[in-house]
C-alpha cells in the first residue's frame, strides 16, 4: 500500500478567504460566527461549511485546525433582516510555521488557542495533505477523506496496533469488507506478521488467499491438556455447581501429568507406584496428559470407596469424558492418535512462527460444538497473551475478534468467564507486552464497555441505534466527539474514524477491494433468487448430507492423522519436532481402521482444506476413508502382520516417512474396526491382542 503521497509547495500568499471569526472559546471548543453572505452570490454559496469541514484559525506561529461539529441559527430572521449563523467548532490540533510563515508539521492538541475575532478559513489542500497523511514511515492507506477525495486517508500502523482498535457498525453496512482491507493494508506493508483472526462464519479465507493459513475444525489440534483448569471444567464437568467432580478432578488431573513425565522417563516403577507425587504440576500448568489416565485414576479411587453412594460423582465425570472422547465433533481435542508434547508446534501453526509466507492465522468457528466455542476462543485468547508476555514482545501478535458480543457480552450471567478474562487481560495489559486486540461487532452497546473503552482507535460506520451510540460516544476520548451525530447518515463504505490511529478524526470513504479479496458476506438477493423455482431433489439431498455431514466435521481428516502419526515416530529429533511420544493406553482403532484402506487415493467426497506448507512436506499421503465398517473388531493381529525391527527403520528413515509409508502394502495389517471400548479404555479378551501388539511394537523402538 501506499505511503503519505509528496506534498507540493504551497504558495503562502494564496489564502482561502475568511468566512467568519471567532465568538467564543471553551476549552477544545469554538464559535465561530458566519459573515453576513447574499444568497444570489455564488462565491458566498461555495464559502458555507458544512459538517466535518475542516477550518484553519492563524494565530502568531501556528495554525490552529478545528472541525465543524454543528450548525444552526439561533434567531431565524424576518422579512430583509439578516440572520445570525453560527457553527460549532471542536479544535483538533495545529500546524506549527517557520518565519516564513510555511507550516512544517502538524500535532494533535492546542498550545494556542484562538482569541475572540480572530478570522477563520478553509484549510489550504496543502495543509489537509500535511495533516492527513504527513509523512510517516509507518503509515497504510486505507481510502480517502471526506472533505477532498484526492486526499488519502491515512492509518498510523503502530499506534492503531499497539493500542488496540474497534471496528462497530450495523448489520450490513460492510464491517466484514473493513476488517479486511485494513488488515490488507497492513499485511501489503508488513509480510511478517503474526495476526490471528477469529471467524465465526468462514467468511475472511477468501479474503487473504495464499497468504493466510486457515485452520478447519477439521484441522485443528487443539488437545485437552492445553486447557487450563477453569476451561477443562467447563468442557468436561459444564456445570460449576457440580463441586464434587470438580474436585475430583482438581486432584487427578495433576497426577495424570505425573504418570507421562514418568512415562516419558521409561521408569516404569514410577509409573506403577500407586503415590505417585503431582505436586510437582498444578492443574494449570500446560503438561500433556492422556486421558485414559484421567479415566484409570477414576477407577482407582473408585476402588477404595466403600459407601456406594460416594460413587455417582466418579461415575458422571468417567461417563462425561468417555462420551466427549467417543464424539467425533470434539476430534481436535480428544481424538489424536498419540500424546505427545507438541506444543511448540501448536503455537508454531497459530501464530506463524515462523511466518513461511502466511502471516495470518485463520480460525473458522463454523462446525464446532457450540458448548465449546467459547473453551477454543478462551484457549487462544490466553496463549495469546502469554505467548507475547513469555517470549518477551520479540513477536508482537495481535488477535482479531469478529463478532465480539458473544465473548465478551454486557450481561455477566452470559457467556464464559474464563473467556472474557482472557481477552479483557489483552485490552488491559497486552499493550506492553506486545499482544494487541481488535474488537469487531454490530452490537456495542451489548459489550463490556470496559474492554471497548481500551480500544483507543474506533473505526464506527454507519449505526441508528440511540444506545449504540451513546456507546461509541461514551468509548471516544477525542475532541471529535461531535462526529458521532454523523453515525445515521453515513453512506455505504463511509466511517468515522478517531484516535491514535489516524491524524485526527476524520469521515473516511473506504477503498473498493477486488471481487476476489472480499469475504464471504453478501447478503442474498432475494428478488434474484425468487425469480426461479428449483424443484431438483438433487438439491434437497445435497443439502441435506451437508446438514447430517456438521456433526461430524470435528473430526480430523486422515491427512492430518497421518503427518501427525508420522512426526511422533519417524522424523528426526528437532526444534519442532519432538523426540520421544507417549501412546495413549486408549489407543483409537478408529485410526487403524481409517489408514488401513486399499486405496491411497483422497477421498473424493472430503472437503477438508489442504495443510499448510510445511505440513505439505511431512505429510503421508491421505488415505480412502471408509464408512461402512460396522463397529467391531474382526481379528486379533497375526505375528506375520506386524512390522518387526525399529519402524521406520534405518533405511526408511533415510527415505523419509512417504517412502516407508508407500512400502506399507508388505506389512499392512487387516482392518481394524472400533470396539466398543472408547478412548481411554482398554479392550478384554481376543480383542486386546492388536493394541498389546501395537504397544509393544511402539515400545520396542523407543517410543
Amino acid at each position: 500500500m501506499q505511503t503519505g503521497p509528496t506534498i507540493k509547495e504551497p504558495q503562502h500568499h494564496v489564502l482561502p478567504r475568511s468566512i467568519g471569526r471567532i465568538a467564543s472559546v471553551t476549552g477544545s471548543k469554538a464559535i465561530l460566527l458566519l459573515d453576513v453572505s447574499h444568497e444570489n452570490d455564488p462565491k458566498s454559496r461555495a464559502d458555507r461549511p458544512e459538517m466535518g469541514t475542516l477550518l484553519a484559525i492563524d494565530t502568531g506561529q501556528a495554525t490552529v485546525l478545528a472541525i465543524v461539529s454543528a450548525l444552526s441559527v439561533p434567531v431565524p430572521a424576518h422579512g430583509t433582516e439578516q440572520e445570525i449563523r453560527i457553527a460549532e467548532l471542536g479544535l483538533v490540533g495545529e500546524l506549527t510555521k517557520n518565519d516564513d510563515g510555511k507550516p512544517l508539521t502538524f500535532h494533535r492538541g492546542t498550545t494556542t488557542y484562538p482569541t475572540l475575532g480572530d478570522r477563520v478559513r478553509f484549510a489550504t489542500k496543502y495543509e489537509l495533505q500535511l495533516t492527513y497523511t504527513a509523512c510517516d514511515q509507518d503509515t497504510v492507506r486505507i481510502g480517502s477523506i471526506r472533505q477532498d477525495s484526492s486526499i488519502p486517508a491515512m492509518i498510523r500502523v503502530d499506534e492503531l496496533l499497539g493500542k488496540h482498535f474497534a471496528i462497530l457498525g450495523t448489520t450490513g453496512t460492510g464491517k466484514s469488507c473493513s476488517t479486511a482491507l485494513i488488515l490488507r493494508a497492513i499485511l501489503e506493508r508488513n509480510p511478517n506478521a503474526h495476526i490471528v483472526l477469529l471467524d465465526p462464519h468462514n467468511e475472511y479465507a477468501t479474503a487473504f488467499g495464499e497468504r493466510a493459513e486457515v485452520i478447519s475444525p477439521r484441522t485443528l489440534q487443539l488437545p485437552l491438556w492445553l486447557l487450563n483448569f477453569e476451561e477443562a471444567v467447563e468442557v468436561l464437568v459444564g456445570d460449576a455447581e457440580r463441586k464434587a467432580e470438580i474436585e475430583i478432578l482438581q486432584d487427578i488431573i495433576p497426577l495424570a501429568k505425573a504418570r507421562y513425565s514418568a512415562g516419558r522417563a521409561q521408569d516404569s516403577q514410577k509409573i506403577r507406584k500407586s503415590g505417585l507425587d503431582g505436586s510437582r504440576f498444578t492443574v494449570d500448568t500446560p503438561v500433556p496428559y492422556r486421558i485414559s489416565d484421567l479415566t484409570n485414576l477414576i477407577d482407582e479411587r473408585m476402588g477404595k470407596l466403600e459407601n456406594r453412594r460416594d460413587l455417582a460423582p466418579y461415575r458422571q465425570l468417567k461417563t462425561r469424558i468417555e462420551t466427549f472422547s467417543q464424539d467425533g465433533r470434539y476430534a481436535f481435542m480428544f481424538g489424536s492418535v498419540t500424546v505427545y508434547d507438541g506444543m511448540t508446534q501448536v503455537l508454531s501453526r497459530i501464530f506463524r512462527v515462523p511466518v513461511n509466507g502466511k502471516p495470518i492465522t485463520i480460525l473458522e468457528l463454523t462446525g464446532l460444538p457450540p458448548e465449546v466455542v467459547n473453551v477454543v476462543v478462551s484457549v487462544l485468547c490466553r496463549m495469546a497473551f502469554d505467548f507475547a508476555l513469555w517470549g518477551e514482545g520479540k513477536i508482537p501478535v495481535t488477535v482479531v475478534c469478529e463478532e465480539a458480543h458473544r465473548y465478551v457480552p454486557l450481561n455477566p450471567e452470559m457467556g464464559f468467564e474464563p473467556c472474557k478474562r482472557a481477552i479483557a487481560k489483552i485490552a488491559k495489559e497486552g499493550r506492553k507486552y506486545g499482544a494487541s486486540l481488535c474488537i469487531v461487532t454490530q452490537r456495542p452497546a451489548e459489550i463490556d464497555p470496559t474492554i471497548l473503552s481500551q480500544c483507543n482507535t474506533v473505526f464506527a460506520l454507519r449505526m441508528s441505534n440511540d444506545r449504540d451510540q451513546a456507546i461509541v460516544a461514551s468509548a471516544v476520548t477525542d475532541t471529535g466527539t461531535g462526529l458521532i451525530e454523523f453515525l445515521p447518515a453515513l453512506g455505504a463504505r463511509e466511517a468515522i474514524a478517531f484516535g491514535d490511529g489516524v491524524p485526527i478524526p476524520v469521515r473516511i470513504k473506504f477503498d473498493e477491494m477486488p471481487a476476489h479479496a472480499l469475504p464471504r458476506s453478501t447478503t442474498a438477493r432475494f428478488s434474484e433468487k425468487w425469480q426461479e423455482s428449483l424443484g431438483d431433489e438433487s438439491f434437497l439431498e445435497a443439502v441435506v448430507e451437508r446438514w447430517r455431514a456438521a456433526g461430524v466435521t470435528g473430526q480430523l481428516d486422515t491427512a492430518t492423522q497421518a503427518q501427525m502419526f508420522a512426526e511422533t515416530i519417524s522424523l528426526p529429533a528437532s526444534a519442532s519436532v519432538p523426540r520421544h511420544a507417549e501412546t495413549s493406553v486408549g489407543f483409537d482403532a478408529a485410526f487403524l481402521d481409517r489408514t488401513a484402506g486399499d486405496g491411497a487415493q483422497p477421498d473424493p467426497t472430503s472437503d477438508a482444506r489442504p495443510l499448510h506448507a510445511d505440513a505439505q512436506r511431512n505429510a503421508m499421503p491421505p488415505m480412502h476413508v471408509s464408512r461402512s465398517e460396522p463397529s467391531i473388531l474382526r481379528r486379533p493381529l497375526a505375528s506375520a502382520d506386524i512390522p518387526r525391527g525399529r519402524i521406520p527403520g534405518a533405511a526408511a528413515t533415510a527415505a523419509g516417512p512417504r517412502a516407508w509409508w508407500r512400502g506399507r502394502a508388505a506389512v499392512r495389517p487387516p482392518k481394524l474396526r472400533r470396539c466398543d471400548a472408547g478412548l481411554g479404555q482398554s479392550p478384554s479378551g481376543s480383542a486386546r491382542a492388536p493394541f498389546e501388539a501395537v504397544s509393544t511394537t511402539l515400545s520396542s523402538n523407543g517410543l
